[in-house]
């Protein structure tokens, strides 16, 4: 079904809003998937934060005229899938690449993050970006890293200055031999009044 100007204008202004606060974007070919497939996709997209719509080239042209992904106007041709990363910037990459195993029809063919255009391939790195709560628990990793070999550190310190606990301490084999024979002679007699 065709749509009239004032729907296409709606479309436009739709995606365009998408494509001003999104993280990445996939474009990738659809022709072949079935229809099971492609609303198992649509309610995977919901679920990870990746708006996903088919619509004419030209019309997607026309919204992303002005934002970061003007850079792919020249690479829209033939029947594509867009995929606009809303929450995560590797959420399109992964969507295309998990559905793609299952069907070698789905190929992306366009890749652009930040104003700049990628190669198809580089759908795997995108794909391979952490998730928000993979990049929070790397940072917190990373942060926690000095406190802990501080903490080391000082206990090192204190156990090779004898303050450590008692399961520190060596074992009475591991004492040098002449301490060992010091402990082993008895200790003189009290002096009495």
């Amino acid at each position: 079904m065709a749509l009239n100007l004032s729907q296409k204008q709606e479309v436009v202004a739709e995606l365009a809003s998408i494509a001003a606060k999104a993280h990445s974007l996939v474009a990738a070919e659809y022709a072949g998937i079935t229809v099971s497939q492609m609303t198992a996709m649509r309610k995977k997209a919901r679920e990870t934060g990746v708006y996903l719509r088919v619509v004419k080239n030209t019309l997607a042209s026309r919204a992303v005229a002005g934002t970061e992904y003007e850079v792919v106007q020249d690479k829209l041709v033939g029947p594509l899938l867009y995929a606009f990363s809303t929450e995560e910037p590797g959420a399109a990459g992964r969507l295309i690449k998990e559905f793609a195993k299952g069907n070698d029809k789905l190929k992306a063919m366009v890749v652009a993050v930040g104003g700049q255009l990628y190669p198809a391939s580089h759908v795997e790195v995108l794909a391979s970006l952490p998730t928000l709560n993979q990049a929070l628990a790397m940072l917190a990793r990373v942060l926690t890293e000095p406190v802990t070999m501080f903490a080391r550190a000082i206990k090192a310190v204190a156990d090779q200055q004898g303050g450590g606990d008692s399961a520190s301490e060596p074992a009475p084999e591991a004492v040098a031999p002449e301490a060992a024979a010091a402990e082993t002679q008895p200790a003189p007699p009290a002096e009495t009044a």
